[in-house]
C-alpha cells in the first residue's frame, strides 16, 4: 500500500491520543505475567485496551509437507509466468500479501463479534504472525485501532473470508467508524473457493482441517475443536484467565500457517511444479485454466490428466479443445469415451455432442440420430428431477425430429 493511501486512511484519527505500540499495566486485566511469557503484551487506547501477541517463525520452519519458505518461492514464479490467473501472484512480492483469520462469538448476524483479528506475513526472513485479542466487547475501538493502524497490505488471503470473516469485519467496522482508521482496499484471494475447484470432487470434506491432513501433509495435535471457541472466550471475558484464550490463539495460528502453506500447494498445482499432483487434480486446473481463458494451459492439463490414467471425463473436456479446433474426428473418439465411461451427465452431453457434429459438420445423418438415441438412453440413468429431466427429453426429441426430416430429403426449419 503507497504511503498517501496509509495516510488517507489515517487522517481522521491521527490527533487521536492513544499508544501506538503496546503499554504496560492495568489493574482491569490480572494474570500479565502468564500473557507476557506467551508473547503477548497490552495496547492502550484512552480508556479502552486489546492484547496483542507477536511470533516470528523463520523461514526454515516446516508446517506439514511445506517449509514457509515456499511461499516466496511460489510468488517468485507466478512472476516470472507469462499468463494471468485470479490466483496469481505476478506484480506482487511476497510482502504484499497478507493471510488473514478471525475467530468469532458466532456464524452470523448483527449480535456477532470478533474477538481475535489474526494474520501473517513476510518480513525479510522471517514471517510474523499478529493476534489482535478483544479482552472485552466494550473494548472494541482499541481492538480495531491496533489493527488498522499498523496493517499495510495490497492483497488479502483468506479461507472463506469473501463470505465470511471480511464482512464480520467490515460489519463491526461500521459501527465504530468515527473512532478508527478506514478500512484499507485491497485484493482478495479467497482459498476456499480454490480449493473447492480443486477438490469438490475427490475429498468428503472442504474444511481447512481436512484439507490440512490430505493435501497439504500436516496434522493437528490436542487442538480445540474451532467450534468451542466462542464459549472459551466468554468464560475469558468473566474469569480473566488467559489459560482457555491461548488454546484459541493457538488455534488461530495454525489456521494461519496453513493458509500459507495452502496458497503455496495450490498456487504449485496451477504452476506445474507439483510432481505429486494426480489425474483428477490435473483435470481440475485444466477445466480451471478454461475458466480463465488460457486454452493452451487448460488443453495441457486436461491431455496430461487423460494419459496419466484414461480419465473419461478429461476426455469429455479435451473433446471440446479439439471440437474448437475443428478437430472433429479427434472429439468423436474423445467423447466415445466419455459416453462408455463418464458419468452420466457427461454420458448424455457426449452422445449430444457427437450428434451435433455428425448432424451440423459431417452431413452423416444416420450416425447423428443413433448418437441422439444414445443420449436418451443416458438421459435415463441421470438422477434428475421429473421436471428438468423431461425438459432434456423434449429438446433430444426436436434435435430427433430434425434429423430425421434431414434423412427424408425434406428441408427442416
Amino acid at each position: 500500500m503507497s504511503l498517501k493511501k496509509k495516510l488517507d486512511r489515517m487522517k481522521p484519527h491521527l490527533k487521536q491520543q492513544h499508544a501506538d505500540k503496546p503499554v504496560q499495566g492495568t489493574d482491569a486485566l490480572p494474570h500479565m505475567d502468564l500473557w507476557k511469557s506467551n508473547d503477548t503484551d497490552l495496547f492502550v487506547s484512552g480508556d479502552q485496551y486489546c492484547l496483542i501477541r507477536e511470533v516470528h517463525f523463520p523461514l526454515d520452519y516446516k508446517h506439514g509437507h511445506y517449509k514457509l519458505e515456499a511461499f516466496k518461492h511460489a510468488v517468485e514464479a507466478w512472476n516470472n509466468v507469462n499468463f494471468n490467473h485470479s490466483l496469481s501472484a505476478k506484480g506482487f512480492a511476497a510482502e504484499d500479501l497478507f493471510f488473514f483469520d478471525t475467530e468469532t462469538t458466532g456464524l452470523s448476524g448483527t449480535g456477532t463479534s470478533i474477538f481475535l483479528l489474526g494474520y501473517a506475513r513476510v518480513d525479510k526472513d522471517k514471517i510474523i504472525v499478529k493476534q489482535h485479542i478483544l479482552t472485552d466487547p466494550a473494548n472494541e475501538v482499541a481492538l480495531y485501532l491496533s489493527f488498522l493502524e499498523n496493517v499495510d497490505y495490497e492483497m488479502l488471503v483468506t479461507f472463506n473470508g469473501k463470505s465470511f470473516d471480511w464482512p464480520q469485519v467490515k460489519s463491526r467496522h461500521t459501527l465504530i467508524r468515527k473512532h478508527v482508521p478506514k478500512l484499507p482496499e485491497t485484493g482478495h484471494f479467497d482459498l476456499y473457493h480454490a480449493s473447492k475447484r480443486l477438490w469438490k470432487s475427490s475429498l468428503n470434506s472442504l474444511k481447512l482441517k481436512s484439507i490440512e491432513e490430505k493435501k497439504l501433509g500436516f496434522e493437528r495435535k490436542d487442538d480445540i475443536p474451532g467450534y468451542l471457541a466462542p464459549a472459551i472466550y466468554f468464560d475469558f471475558v468473566e474469569r480473566k484467565h488467559p489459560e482457555g484464550m491461548l488454546k484459541v490463539l493457538e488455534h488461530n495460528e495454525k489456521d494461519i500457517l496453513s493458509l500459507i502453506t495452502l496458497y503455496t500447494h495450490i498456487s504449485f498445482q496451477l504452476l506445474g511444479t507439483d510432481e505429486s499432483q494426480n489425474s483428477k487434480e490435473k483435470l481440475e486446473t485444466g477445466k480451471w485454466f478454461k475458466k480463465e481463458g488460457v486454452s493452451n494451459l487448460s488443453e495441457k492439463y486436461l491431455t496430461d490428466s487423460y494419459e496419466m490414467d484414461q480419465n473419461p471425463s478429461a476426455a469429455f473436456h479435451l473433446a471440446f479443445e479439439h471440437k474448437k479446433q475443428h478437430q472433429y474426428p479427434q472429439a468423436i473418439t474423445l467423447w466415445e469415451i466419455s459416453l462408455e465411461k463418464g458419468l452420466p451427465k457427461e454420458q448424455r452431453e457426449s452422445a449430444i455432442e457427437i450428434a451435433k457434429l455428425y448432424e451440423h459438420h459431417l452431413k452423416d445423418f444416420k450416425n447423428a440420430y443413433l448418437f441422439a438415441m444414445q443420449a436418451i438412453k443416458a438421459l435415463d440413468t441421470e438422477d434428475l428431477k421429473n421436471e428438468r429431466k423431461q425438459k432434456i427429453l423434449g429438446q433430444i426429441k426436436h434435435r430427433l425430429n430434425r434429423i430425421s426430416r434431414k434423412m427424408s430429403g425434406n428441408n427442416p426449419k
